[in-house]
């Protein structure tokens, strides 16, 4: 399965921007979809999870603002981010776990100035 993420920009503080992530395949069977993030030099960072049920969890400091969903008809995960700031600033990775196997998305940069 190849995950395609798409939907990076740049945009200013306090503005939305959605983030879609397409898989080649059927995202019924993972188990997990989510969203991480990583600016240069530092460590990827979880971001915000679906399970196949829809139960979406987050990071405290995109808690609020931002909201994953996933369309299994489609298959695609996205994340709706409210309310940006500069700190939102990074590369969005998409990520996917079936069982043992874990995928990843080739990354969508966004950049929110102040």
């Amino acid at each position: 399965v190849q995950l395609q993420a798409s939907g990076g920009g740049s945009v200013q503080a306090g503005r939305s921007l959605r983030l879609s992530c397409a898989a080649s395949g059927s995202i019924v069977s993972f188990n997990n979809l989510a969203w991480y993030r990583q600016v240069p030099g530092k460590s990827r960072e979880w971001v915000a999870s679906i399970t196949w049920s829809g139960n979406g969890k987050y990071a405290d400091f995109v808690k609020g603002r931002f909201t994953i969903s996933r369309d299994n008809a489609k298959n695609t995960v996205s994340l709706q981010m409210n309310s940006l700031t500069a700190e939102d600033t990074a590369v969005y990775y998409c990520n996917a776990i079936r069982g043992a196997a874990v995928y990843w998305g080739q990354g969508t940069l966004v950049t929110v100035s102040s």
